[in-house]
């Protein structure tokens, strides 16, 4: 029991040095972050009616009661901030805490914005591919730093944890109901347009957090290990490990060969090792980073 206790301690400590350390450049990455998604709103995705998010829920209102979007998104992340605490507690909420409250206040520094940036005739996926490259970027640098900007992003957690679905079901009931709104009160081209949007914003997001993949973790179950083995190394030149395995169904002893090669190599690598055995199944993993020495 006392073990348990300080190695609970000892994890917290832990997770209060890594959110501790380089905290000036998080938060200038954070206010970076927030600053380009307040201003794709801003730009892009309000004049154009596309719906997402408590801010597209802004933008429903503002177009029916003429309420101020920046009010409308401070009033409806305070209330999934209440939630968030009630239902996740204050460790998971205080991410969230700082992001609900900047959002609105720089959607409403940046609202001037589109006197000064006219979109004119420009096409409607242009516009929506645009709005999707800057917001996903600003978001990645608030997800990539520890921080979210609130709104359904709290929903999400809600109910992925209460109602025992993954996170990408979640994601589809909390956003599909705003989107779908939207398409009732704005048209379905603005529907498609607002999926579009929402899709590569969050495509770009990733690449923002994790980064390009830059190379490629093969995990080879072969019979002829010594044949890829000595051509991953002495061709390829990169590092093998090589792990004993057992076949579950045939009870059979086998190798597994883990390796990271550059994706440029990867069509050589896999080439290579189906001339050399046929039958070798092999696993294929985008690794984004690579730390220590072989």
């Amino acid at each position: 029991m006392i073990f348990a206790k300080k190695k609970q301690m000892s994890d917290i400590n832990l997770l209060k040095e890594i959110t501790s350390s380089k905290k000036i450049r998080r938060y200038i990455m954070f206010f970076i972050g927030i600053f380009l998604s307040a201003f794709a709103f801003n730009v892009f995705l309000k004049p154009c009616n596309l719906i997402f998010g408590v801010s597209g829920f802004s933008i429903i209102t503002e177009k029916l009661f003429k309420i101020d979007p920046s009010l409308v998104i401070l009033l409806g992340n305070v209330l999934l901030l209440i939630a968030s605490f009630v239902f996740l507690g204050f460790d998971k909420t205080r991410p969230t805490i700082i992001g609900s409250i900047m959002y609105p206040v720089f959607i409403k520094l940046t609202e001037f914005f589109p006197n000064y940036i006219d979109l004119g005739n420009t096409e409607m996926i242009v516009i929506a591919l645009c709005g999707a490259l800057i917001s996903g970027i600003g978001t990645g640098f608030v997800f990539k730093n520890n921080f979210t900007t609130g709104g359904t992003d709290v929903l999400k957690q809600i109910l992925s944890h209460y109602g025992k679905m993954p996170y990408s079901k979640a994601n589809l009931y909390s956003e599909g109901l705003i989107m779908l709104a939207g398409g009732i009160f704005f048209g379905w081209p603005a529907f498609i347009y607002s999926i579009i949007t929402l899709y590569s914003s969050g495509i770009i997001s990733d690449r923002v957090i994790l980064g390009i993949s830059e190379y490629k973790t093969l995990e080879i179950i072969t019979t002829e290990e010594k044949a890829i083995k000595n051509f991953i190394i002495k061709t390829l030149n990169h590092g093998v490990t090589e792990i004993d395995a057992e076949g579950g169904y045939t009870s059979k002893k086998k190798k597994v060969l883990l390796c990271a090669i550059p994706t440029r190599e990867y069509f050589i690598a896999t080439e290579a090792i189906k001339k050399l055995d046929p039958e070798a199944f092999v696993i294929v993993i985008d690794t984004y980073e690579i730390k220590g020495h072989k």
